[in-house]
């Protein structure tokens, strides 16, 4: 019969074996920690806390063990305490000299536990006064702490009450046709109001009322009217994926057709707007009508596309770059194409360095007195003095 060796061990080496594997764990738990900050320090988009994006908001039943119905009504009573009722007051002097008032309302929603609340800047544009509430009489005042109207994007304040709850924030670049969607605000002035649809279209573009192009601005059919603008478009987990801004309706209510705004625009400007009270872009520093512009009134152009560089800014990124703007004697420098994409009008260029950032360099192909060439412009902030300004009146980009 086989034997078996058996080892024994006595109680002094239990314990020391005990004691080593102790310090394993712990060496490499301090190891996986050490990692997972270096990770996240190195790309911060890994990481995603359960604050800033839950699988499921708080109050919400997983979607799949309920019915529609019933989803419907948990996201309203676990979002709709968190959307805003903004309430605009402005003055202005009529040609008498007296004092006229005008009063605005619109939606927003809480996005952290300090009180700050997005909505459009359309709705808050002009106000001398703010207010807020969230149904019943009881209201706050707020103060505006920045807009970005190139997105249609602002956010105010208010000194929030205790267990005022957060939207969270979902992600929009996920998104399908006919997913369902859910719209909370206060149209007409009707606090809180539900309208539930689905995704109509994605990528639509729009324009903001200073006539930015707001790209991948979401459609939808949820019904949308006056005094929803700024408020929350929802999935069915509870989390926001758009800030409804516009409707399509020539007699100015809702039709079905819808737009807003991705949250993943927001997510991009909203740290710049608590930060410096707007978003700051790089620009090249310069007028550019563009060449299409120009032929159509009756100019001739030596190229069939691009943009002119018209003037520039005193010490911009295109002067700086040694772009040639129109003078007496010469027609300047016309940019084709920036980084390898053909530049049709200035939409083109805004899309481009909207995703830029300060420091950044831009390879633009110029055409220079008859031949193509390559000038590098590193974008660098526009000269404060300078801002806004060329030598023309035509707007800087």
């Amino acid at each position: 019969m086989a034997s078996k060796t058996v080892y024994q061990m006595s109680a002094r080496q239990i314990i020391l074996l005990a004691f080593a594997a102790a310090l394993i764990a712990v060496g490499a738990t301090a190891l996986l920690y050490s990692l997972t900050n270096f990770l996240r320090d190195k790309d911060p988009s890994m990481f995603t806390s359960a604050e800033e994006a839950p699988a499921i908001a708080a109050g919400i039943s997983d979607p799949n063990t309920v019915t529609d119905e019933q989803n419907s009504i948990e996201v309203y009573k676990a979002i709709s305490p968190g959307v805003a009722f903004i309430n605009t007051t402005s003055y202005q002097q009529d040609f008498w000299g007296a004092t006229q008032e005008g009063k605005g309302n619109g939606s927003g929603s809480v996005i952290d536990t300090n009180g700050h609340i997005l909505t459009n800047y359309h709705v808050i544009e002009g106000a001398q006064k703010l207010s807020v509430s969230f149904g019943g009489e009881k209201s706050y005042p707020a103060t505006l702490v920045g807009g970005d109207p190139d997105t249609d994007l602002a956010v105010i304040k208010i000194d929030p009450p205790p267990g005022l709850p957060v939207i969270p924030l979902g992600n929009s670049d996920a998104l399908v046709v006919g997913q369902k969607v859910l719209a909370i605000g206060n149209p007409f002035g009707l606090d809180r109001t539900l309208t539930t649809g689905v995704i109509s279209g994605l990528q639509r573009p729009i324009r903001a009322r200073n006539n930015r192009p707001i790209d991948a601005a979401i459609q939808t059919d949820a019904s949308i009217n006056p005094g929803n603008s700024g408020g929350p478009l929802l999935d069915k987990f509870g989390r926001m994926i758009g800030i409804n801004s516009q409707i399509l309706s020539p007699a100015g209510g809702s039709v079905g057709v819808g737009f807003a705004v991705p949250v993943n625009t927001a997510k991009r400007v909203i740290p710049q707007i608590l930060q410096y009270g707007e978003v700051r872009r790089p620009k090249l520093g310069a007028s550019l009508p563009s060449i299409k512009d120009l032929a159509d009134r009756g100019y001739r152009m030596p190229v069939q596309q691009g943009l002119l560089v018209l003037s520039v800014v005193p010490g911009g990124a295109a002067q700086q770059a040694g772009l040639h703007p129109v003078t007496d004697d010469a027609i300047g420098d016309i940019i084709i194409s920036a980084d390898g994409q053909t530049l049709n009008n200035t939409d083109d260029l805004f899309r481009l360095l909207d995703k830029k950032q300060f420091g950044d360099t831009v390879q633009l192909q110029v055409y220079r007195d008859g031949k193509t060439t390559t000038v590098p412009v590193k974008l660098t902030a526009t000269p404060a003095a300078a801002r806004g300004t060329t030598t023309t009146r035509r707007p800087v980009q």
